[in-house]
């Protein structure tokens, strides 16, 4: 869809957004400790996840059950190694605003340090209309942030999930934010590929009513289960190969 498109489609857009917004049934953020260990061999793991509601575990009731407590459970499962994790995440937040969630986690668990950061934002990027490249700016910046204060070695930014799929949604508002979810991925992708800090793994999904939670825009239970796995591989299979080398 063209600029001009979008721009002449701006009004039906806007009241389809606002429906939206009041149909949507509104969901906590999972219940659960927000940090958490699994003994294993070898030097422990540490991970830190910050993200928006997706790190926060909305759509489940509680983070085991979330993409938090799926990919832990899957590296542990993986590698056999010692894992200790934190998150730091809240609903609706930007790209913008993860820089003042390390500040209230630095508020909070002082001193925190990982080796490996897994961050989970974007949804609200497009659902704000942030352009890519400010978006980009955003997570240079988070980026930054966490290998200065928080001794990370790699950050793995998860993709987009594709948005034209929401339940939630209604056309032609489904289909722009498809696309803007499609050039906002694909410029993380191109971005982190190429660094030797930062990956953007492909995970394969479909989104059906089936698989979302009650609100029809967050993930369900499976779909935490197959972002979790996915993740957990790669970081098993791709970066902590790289990282035990430069040990």
């Amino acid at each position: 869809m063209t600029m001009l498109a979008k721009i002449a489609l701006g009004p039906v857009l806007l009241a389809q957004a606002r429906a939206a917004r009041k149909r949507a049934v509104p969901l906590p953020e999972a219940a659960g400790p927000r940090d958490g260990e699994l003994g294993g061999q070898g030097q422990p793991i540490s991970l830190l996840f910050v993200g928006d509601s997706s790190a926060a575990g909305v759509g489940v009731t509680h983070l085991d059950a979330a993409f938090v407590g799926h990919l832990t459970r899957n590296l542990h499962q993986l590698t056999g190694r010692h894992l200790r994790w934190r998150v730091a995440a809240r609903s609706g937040i930007s790209t913008d605003h993860a820089l003042s969630l390390l500040d209230t986690l630095d508020a909070e668990a002082p001193g925190t340090r990982a080796a490996l950061a897994i961050v989970l934002l974007g949804v609200n990027d497009v659902i704000e209309q942030i352009p890519p490249h400010r978006a980009l700016l955003g997570r240079q910046a988070l980026l930054e942030r966490l290998r200065a204060r928080h001794g990370v070695r790699h950050v793995v930014f998860t993709p987009l999930p594709p948005m034209h799929e929401f339940p939630l949604l209604p056309n032609p508002l489904r289909a722009v934010v498809g696309r803007d979810a499609r050039r906002l991925d694909a410029a993380v992708a191109r971005w982190a590929a190429d660094r030797h800090d930062a990956s953007h793994p492909l995970i394969d999904m479909h989104l059906g009513p089936e698989v979302m939670a009650a609100d029809g825009f967050h993930p369900g239970e499976p779909v935490y289960r197959v972002c979790g796995q996915a993740v957990a591989e790669h970081i098993a299979q791709r970066v902590l190969p790289m990282l035990d080398d430069k040990n």
